[in-house]
């Protein structure tokens, strides 16, 4: 293999050239790749670039950030899917005491801890600690948990056209199994899709459905990555954008890849997401 066509949308696709590849798997669940691209060491699940070491961090302090910025508290964390590791051990740094991981593909978390330059190593996977990572499907631990989280956060590959088993953790059924495990004030995070306007279906399903499960909904489309991330409050919030801002300074995370001025100019969702969805009907 010295070459991957990821799929963007029809009739479009995008050519990875691989330099080296280090993992080239069928897991039970995807087809996992592995290897050294421009980019650094890069994740691909089935066809679809997941992380690269370039980029991962823009990525995951977007889909993160914004979120522990708009919980009342950080204390207990709920991430399902992610397997790189890299939202836990974010979670932790920024103060969070206990962080339940759940991923169905423990080859996959496995094999991401033993090749990736970033997120979990081997011997995370082993010892103790705040981070407990438990290899479940994301739906029936949220069904079945008796706890509660402050925060919520879904990092699964982007909802399929076609049948797969994770589009299962995009509908509204399961968001609002996750809104009813948050404590008072928690949050729901989740990456959203593409806003670009030839990629932005699944976004614009899940802005719908997010407003169909909360009473706040609030965005964060990335400037120097291409995905979109959407968080959802139980109660009401007016000016979610002022609150991050505000609250960005007592964060114990210093974040790299975003600062205020980033919170403040990329909070607002595209016009043809606002548009045609104003509410989410």
């Amino acid at each position: 293999m010295n070459r991957i066509v990821e799929p963007l949308a029809p009739g479009l696709s995008r050519v990875w050239e691989l330099s080296d590849v280090l993992v080239d798997r069928h897991t039970a669940y995807q087809h996992l790749v592995i290897a050294h691209t421009t980019q650094g060491v890069t994740l691909f699940c089935d066809d679809d670039r997941q992380s690269t070491e370039a980029t991962q961090l823009v990525y995951h302090e977007a889909l993160l950030v914004p979120a522990m910025l708009l919980t009342e508290r950080l204390d207990r964390v709920l991430i399902i899917g992610s397997s790189e590791g890299v939202l836990s051990q974010l979670a932790v740094a920024a103060g969070a005491s206990h962080v339940d991981h759940v991923d169905i593909d423990r080859e996959a978390v496995e094999l991401c801890a033993a090749h990736l330059p970033y997120g979990y190593t081997p011997t995370d996977l082993t010892t103790g600690g705040p981070i407990h990572v438990r290899y479940r499907d994301g739906l029936s631990f949220a069904a079945e948990t008796p706890d509660r989280y402050d925060l919520v956060v879904i990092d699964l590959p982007d909802e399929h056209p076609g049948p797969a088993q994770h589009n299962r953790l995009y509908e509204a059924e399961f968001l609002t199994r996750c809104r009813e495990i948050l404590t008072p004030g928690g949050v729901v995070a989740t990456q959203a899709g593409c806003p670009t306007l030839w990629r932005n279906h699944t976004l614009r399903r899940s802005w719908q459905r997010f407003h169909q499960v909360f009473g706040t909904v609030a965005y964060y489309g990335s400037d120097e990555h291409e995905w979109a991330f959407l968080f959802g409050l139980a109660g009401e919030l007016d000016d979610a954008a002022g609150h991050l801002i505000k609250r960005l300074p007592e964060l114990p995370y210093r974040p790299v890849s975003l600062d205020a001025d980033a919170l403040r100019g990329n909070t607002i969702a595209p016009h043809s997401v606002r548009v045609d969805h104003p509410t989410g009907g």
